[in-house]
């Protein structure tokens, strides 16, 4: 009988090793602070759990896989479970000025697939 295939180690920092602890940490202060969807823009309501679609998730603002830092208060965002999967590892950034000189970064453009909420 052959040697079943091994199952691939998960090497993300955030996951496995030693920013997990600082990502825990900054998920905890998030869903504290965050209310809103980072990405669509629509409240998150936090009695929803995984698996979800809606439940509460957080997201990379720039991911991981494209050299954003895992554990990082700033590159951490609120999200839908289903508007996470949707971004994916994309970056999308879209400049707003505000009357205050304020550039901000948003990635609430993205479409959502599927309105989760008629079912």
């Amino acid at each position: 009988m052959p040697n079943a295939p091994r199952a691939k180690p998960n090497l993300r920092p955030d996951h496995n090793g030693p920013q997990r602890a600082q990502f825990e940490s900054n998920k905890k202060k998030i869903y504290m602070t965050q209310k809103v969807c980072g990405i669509c823009g629509k409240p998150v309501d936090f009695r929803l759990k995984f698996p979800h679609p809606l439940s509460p998730c957080i997201d990379h603002i720039i991911p991981v896989a494209k050299g954003g830092h895992p554990s990082d208060l700033n590159n951490l965002q609120l999200a839908h479970m289903t508007c996470n999967r949707d971004k994916s590892d994309k970056l999308v950034a879209q400049k707003v000025e505000f009357s205050g000189g304020i550039e901000l970064v948003s990635n609430r453009l993205l479409p959502l697939t599927f309105d989760w909420k008629t079912i």
